[in-house]
């Protein structure tokens, strides 16, 4: 989540304060993970780079941010580029499974069925938390979109973990558990070739 780009878009709007920002940013998306400091620390970032600057003291003394003008254009091209979704090589269920399958000594379908429980009550709540949403409320529709995606992700991990134990089950599959490898990797820089020696 790009917090950076998400308060830059607030504040598109019109200037805020720091707490404004945070009631703002929960209430459009229903996401409360943003703590106040961590929105501070990225307004400061982002005065910086030129993106924001500051603005009127009230009379409460909250300090009000504004956008700038490269501020705005960093909003118009976070709006207007695709999000990249690398492949999730370092994704710690994916690596957990991966080390449990090749290291001896580990039930690694009994980590796959536990995992999958997990995921499945995790879903399971989700979708209850889902069906509570009013469709004929536009605000809740909006409010709800990132709690859909947490939902189709659950899933996806559901049926992932559905495949992954069907394909560990497998009888054809032999044991995949491996030792370490007897070579030894190389520290450093490559030695250079004799024919590349000036």
């Amino acid at each position: 989540m790009s917090v950076r780009h998400s308060l830059l878009a607030i504040l598109d709007q019109a200037p805020c304060y720091g707490y404004q920002l945070r009631a703002e940013f929960t209430r459009r998306t229903g996401a409360s993970s943003l703590n106040v400091g961590q929105i501070y620390n990225t307004l400061e970032r982002l005065e910086r780079d030129g993106l924001v600057s500051k603005d009127d003291v009230d009379a409460q003394g909250h300090v009000y941010w504004r956008i700038t003008d490269d501020g705005s254009a960093a909003v118009r091209e976070w709006f207007d580029t695709p999000v990249e979704r690398g492949e999730a090589t370092r994704d710690e269920l994916a690596v957990k499974v991966a080390l449990a399958a090749t290291l001896p000594g580990v039930d690694v379908l009994y980590l796959v069925r536990a995992q999958r429980a997990a995921s499945q009550g995790r879903l399971d709540d989700l979708t209850a938390r889902y069906a509570g949403v009013d469709v004929d409320d536009p605000a809740s529709v909006v409010g709800a979109l990132p709690l859909s995606a947490s939902l189709f992700t659950a899933e996806s991990e559901v049926r992932w973990l559905a495949h992954v134990e069907e394909r560990l089950s497998s009888p054809s599959i032999a044991s995949l558990a491996q030792g370490l490898s007897s070579e030894r990797p190389k520290r450093g820089r490559p030695a250079r070739s004799a024919a590349a020696t000036p």
